[in-house]
C-alpha cells in the first residue's frame, strides 16, 4: 500500500465524520418501550431514517401485516390522546400496567407511559397460563389486551382455583380487536372497570368507550347502511366504520360512537387536497406520497390545487366509480381543527426538507 494510501487511511481512522457501525445510534425495543416477547415476531435490526420517531406495524387483523412509519410530528397529539385516555379512565400517576402484547405500547406511544409516570411489564410467554401469574403475583393496576383473551384468562384462574389471588379494581383497556361484552360480566366479580380502547397503530389512541380522544374525528357516510359512519382522522379515513349517536356505548352512556360494533367499509374514500398552506404543489405532492407509503392512505393533489391557503381544504370521493363517471364529493374538510393528523404530515415533510439527514454514499446527482 502506498505512503498516500496509509495517510488517507489513517485521516480516515482519525478525523472521519460520518459514523462506523458501532457508532451509529440504536433504538432498542426497550427504548420504544416494547420489550416483550410475543408468538408472532422476530426480532430484527434495520436502518430507520432519523425523520421517523420509529417504525411499527399494523396488527394484521384483516390482511398482510404493514409497515407503519410515525414521524416526529405526531408524536404530541398521540401522547395528548393516550395522557386523555388515562384520566377518562381515572388511572391514577404511577400505576403499573400489564401490557399483554408489547407492539400495543406503539401505539400510546410509550412517551405517554412515562409522562404519566407508569411502570409497565410483559408477559414471560404469550400465552394465557403466563397472563394468570403476571396478573396475580404483580397485581398490576392497569391491563392493556385484547377482550377475549383476558376473559378466557380470567376463566381459567378461577377453575384453577386462583380466584381469591386475581387483584380487585383493576383497570382494563381492551385494546387491538372489538370488544368482547362478556369480558364484562366475567370481570364483574372483581370489581374490574372495563374500557373499550379504539385505535391504531397509523394514528394512535381515538377513542375510549365511544368518546373520541382526538379533537379532529369527523364522520363520513358509510356503506354499511344509513347507521353506520366512518371514521375520519384528521381529514384521513380509516376504513372503519361504527353506529354513532344511538344509545350509548355499553361501558359509558355518554360515549357515542359504539366501536364494539365495527365493520370495515368497502369500498373505501380517496381524498384529494383541494388547498394548501404549503408555498409549492411539490411539496404538498410530497406529503401525498409520503402518507401513502407510512400510513397506507390514499391522498391525491388536485392539479388545480391552492396554495398559500390560510387553511388546508380536504375533500373525500369514493375510490370506486362507474367507467367514465366523475366520482362524486362525499364530504368536504376544512382545517385547521378538523385536519390536524394531516397537517402534521404536512410539517413533517417540512421538517425533513429542511433537516433532511443523507449518506454521502449514496447521491443520486451530481
Amino acid at each position: 500500500m502506498s505512503k498516500q494510501l496509509e495517510e488517507l487511511e489513517q485521516f480516515v481512522d482519525e478525523f472521519g465524520t460520518a459514523p462506523t457501525l458501532p457508532e451509529v445510534p440504536r433504538r432498542t425495543l426497550a427504548d420504544k418501550g416494547i420489550a416483550g416477547p410475543t408468538a408472532a415476531h422476530i426480532i430484527e435490526e434495520l436502518h430507520t431514517p432519523f425523520n421517523l420517531a420509529y417504525l411499527t406495524f399494523t396488527t394484521g387483523s384483516t390482511a398482510f401485516q404493514n409497515i407503519v412509519g410515525v414521524t416526529h410530528a405526531e408524536i404530541e397529539s398521540r401522547v395528548k390522546a393516550a395522557l386523555k385516555a388515562f384520566e377518562l379512565a381515572g388511572l391514577p400517576k404511577g400505576a403499573r400496567a400489564l401490557i399483554t402484547y408489547a407492539p400495543l405500547v406503539n401505539v400510546f406511544p410509550v412517551h405517554s407511559l412515562r409522562e404519566h409516570e407508569m411502570e409497565w411489564d410483559f408477559l414471560k410467554r404469550s400465552s394465557r397460563d403466563a397472563f394468570v401469574v403476571s396478573l396475580c403475583k404483580d397485581k398490576p393496576k392497569l391491563v392493556v389486551g385484547e377482550s377475549s383473551f383476558i376473559r378466557a384468562a380470567l376463566t381459567d384462574a378461577k377453575n384453577l382455583g386462583f380466584e381469591s389471588e386475581i387483584p380487585r379494581d383493576v383497570i382494563v383497556f381492551a385494546a387491538g380487536t372489538p370488544l368482547d361484552l362478556d369480558l364484562i360480566e366475567t370481570a364483574q366479580p372483581y370489581g374490574w372497570q372495563i374500557h373499550d380502547i379504539y385505535g391504531c397503530q397509523e394514528f394512535g389512541w381515538l377513542t375510549l368507550d365511544g368518546v373520541p380522544l382526538r379533537n379532529d374525528i369527523t364522520f363520513a357516510p358509510s356503506p354499511a347502511g344509513e347507521q353506520f359512519k366512518e371514521l375520519v382522522v384528521g381529514g384521513l379515513p380509516l376504513a372503519d366504520s361504527f353506529p354513532v349517536g344511538t344509545s350509548g356505548h355499553v361501558c359509558n352512556q355518554e360515549g357515542k360512537i359504539i366501536t364494539y360494533r365495527r365493520e370495515r367499509t368497502n369500498p373505501e374514500y380517496e381524498v384529494y387536497i383541494k388547498a394548501t398552506t404549503l408555498a409549492s404543489a411539490v411539496s404538498i405532492d410530497r406529503v401525498a406520497r409520503t402518507i401513502l407509503r407510512i400510513k397506507s392512505r390514499v391522498v391525491k393533489v388536485d392539479p388545480n390545487v391552492q396554495v398559500n391557503a390560510p387553511h388546508t381544504i380536504l375533500e373525500l370521493v369514493p375510490s370506486i366509480t362507474k367507467r367514465d363517471e366523475v366520482p362524486p364529493v362525499v364530504m368536504t374538510i376544512e382545517g385547521p381543527e378538523k385536519t390536524e393528523f394531516f397537517d402534521l404530515m404536512v410539517k413533517a415533510q417540512l421538517d425533513l426538507q429542511q433537516t433532511a439527514k443523507t449518506d454521502p454514499t449514496w447521491v443520486k446527482q451530481r
